[in-house]
């Protein structure tokens, strides 16, 4: 079967991290959720140990519990970026989108309770004592899944934004939703159907100002 590649450029392209748009009166059904993470079962992991993990949270109590946590950690994470100066230069599109990007991502702080299914994407063990290979092979098996589920959702209409800003308080999440303490949450999904029309590509970087041959800063 031959790939449609305008197709597959145009999700990965236009899969964005939905935080406004997401639809937050309709439900999204379990059973489109659970093939979405099949699909993404089917992403590389180390060795084929597959030791991956999604827990769902549609409970109105724990949805809540979880939202506080992350609101808590996004509050303290942007008052330390109000603190730094910026980075990006005149001219960079990430110091230009950096107020909508903030604003977007204050909204979800506030509403993240709100949204029909949050996902926590795990992986059994713990690796931040760990050097470097075992870091890389162990978030190698459980992030390139849950960018298939990211991908899958985007596929039939159902937004997400990968957050990672309730891990410092890890332990009270792992202890909300029975997760073993061997095991690494990697993310929180906000899970929801998507408001409008469709998605564009961003302004990114030029990919030629960050592809390097054959030596660092080296370039064609």
């Amino acid at each position: 079967m031959k790939i449609d590649t305008v197709m597959v450029d145009y999700l990965l392209t236009t899969t964005r991290s939905v935080r406004k748009r997401l639809d937050l009166q309709r439900p999204v059904e379990p059973e489109v959720l659970g093939r979405c993470i099949e699909i993404a079962l089917q992403a590389p992991t180390g060795s084929n140990e597959q030791l991956w993990h999604f827990v769902v949270v549609t409970e109105v109590d724990k949805k809540k519990a979880l939202a506080d946590l992350y609101k808590k950690g996004f509050y303290a994470y942007r008052a330390s970026q109000d603190q730094e100066p910026s980075k990006y230069g005149p001219g960079d599109p990430r110091a230009e989108q950096k107020a909508r990007v903030v604003e977007s991502a204050t909204y979800l702080a506030e509403h993240m309770h709100l949204v029909p299914a949050l996902v926590v994407p795990c992986y059994e063990g713990r690796v931040e004592k760990e050097g470097v290979v075992a870091q890389a092979s162990f978030y190698g098996s459980i992030l390139p899944a849950t960018w298939s589920l990211m991908l899958a959702l985007r596929a039939r209409g159902i937004g997400s934004a990968w957050t990672t800003l309730h891990l410092p308080y890890e332990r009270e999440a792992a202890e909300l939703l029975g997760i073993p303490g061997d095991v690494t949450q990697a993310a929180l999904l906000p899970v929801a159907y998507f408001k409008g029309a469709g998605f564009k590509p961003a302004k990114r970087l030029p990919a030629r100002s960050r592809t390097y041959w054959n030596a660092w800063g080296a370039t064609l």
